[in-house]
């Protein structure tokens, strides 16, 4: 092109429609990206701020995505804690209804026992069985040639010191009378020597429906081990002692750890039905355990709940400052898409004007072919 020799005028047309189309290219980047910043180039200064802010933004949606998980998790474990709170409370009840089972006790009474001194060694055999189903024998032995008053002494006072026997006495009649203590069963099974025509009794204090709430209960703690462990989210388990921790911030100064609780029935110091629940103190323990896990797990809900909010509120704290970054961000770089379509308008007329102007310039050149 330098051996092309060109006008003054044609040169100076040439170098503004250069310039104009040179404004037209980078007025078009801008309406095609929606940015008057595309690179450093541009403006080093607002380019890298923008960025800068764009890269915190960045980070910090990521750490909502971190927040949101949290949430979720204490969502898992109050869940859990709301079931178990209702499995507490049919527990109680079960608890409850035994208190109220009476238990009706039935004697033995046996007949002929000490109706005259013993002309051999006698021997009464008794089976225990507990409210667990245990089972132990005993025997009472007479000696040979006891009088009837001290075989009776003798037969009442080994009876009464068994374990689980209540009570044991000769009635107006002469017959053996054995009470059973609470929750136990009392077998007279035989005898031998002046005792062997002795006729199998059997006294209790013994209720099968408090037995059958004690199975229920026992059940529900199943239940509340089995809530407690299913309660997790990602592999956290608030209710199994597993802590949370959840980032606030990129530098990761701000964060908050969630500690997690016990919330098996052991964790809440519930035991399984002493005895078959066939004593009321059993009972009563039962009601007082199930009451205080009661008010541990509404403690529990409390903590969650107040942390749940902590993270809530961070989270759409953290969401406004994106928005907040990014319109920053968007300020410096993002172009007026009204002042840009009139710069084009204005750079379109202008490249017109100076095509006009070029191709007047090259008149007076032209001129040289009309001697030819």
């Amino acid at each position: 092109m330098a051996d092309i020799s060109l006008t003054a005028s044609m040169r100076s047309n040439l170098l503004s429609l250069q310039n104009t189309q040179s404004l037209m290219d980078m007025t078009q980047e801008r309406l095609s990206t929606g940015k008057k910043v595309n690179s450093a180039i541009d403006n080093p200064s607002s380019y890298y701020t923008a960025a800068s802010l764009n890269n915190r933004a960045s980070d910090l949606s990521a750490l909502l995505d971190s927040m949101g998980q949290g949430i979720q998790t204490i969502k898992a474990a109050n869940e859990g804690i709301e079931a178990i709170t209702a499995f507490a409370q049919q527990a109680k009840a079960l608890a409850n209804t035994a208190r109220d089972e009476a238990i009706k006790p039935v004697e033995a009474k046996i007949a002929g026992l000490a109706a005259a001194e013993t002309t051999q060694e006698s021997k009464i055999t008794f089976t225990i069985t507990d409210s667990a189903g245990n089972s132990v024998d005993h025997e009472v032995t007479i000696a040979d040639s006891t009088a009837v008053d001290a075989a009776k002494t003798k037969i009442i006072t080994d009876t009464k010191a068994l374990d689980g026997v209540a009570d044991a006495s000769f009635d107006d009649e002469g017959n053996l009378v054995v009470s059973a203590a609470t929750g136990y069963t009392v077998k007279i099974t035989g005898g031998t020597g002046d005792y062997a025509a002795v006729e199998a009794a059997q006294a209790s204090a013994y209720s099968a429906n408090r037995v059958k709430s004690a199975t229920q209960f026992d059940s529900i703690l199943s239940q509340i081990d089995q809530l407690a462990a299913d309660s997790g989210y990602k592999g956290v388990n608030l209710l199994q002692s597993n802590n949370l921790k959840v980032v606030f911030n990129e530098d990761r100064s701000s964060s908050i750890e969630v500690k997690g609780v016990n919330a098996s029935s052991e964790g809440l110091g519930l035991s399984k039905a002493a005895n078959q629940w066939q004593d009321n103190n059993d009972i009563d323990a039962a009601i007082t355990a199930v009451e205080d896990a009661i008010n541990s797990l509404r403690a529990m809900a409390t903590d969650f709940g107040n942390n749940y909010s902590i993270i809530q509120n961070r989270e759409d704290f953290t969401e406004n400052l994106i928005n907040v970054l990014t319109e920053g961000a968007d300020k410096l770089t993002l172009a007026d898409m009204n002042e840009e379509s009139a710069n084009m308008l204005a750079l379109q007329t202008r490249q017109q004007l100076a095509v006009n102007s070029l191709s007047l310039a090259s008149q007076a050149a032209q001129s040289v072919l009309r001697l030819f």
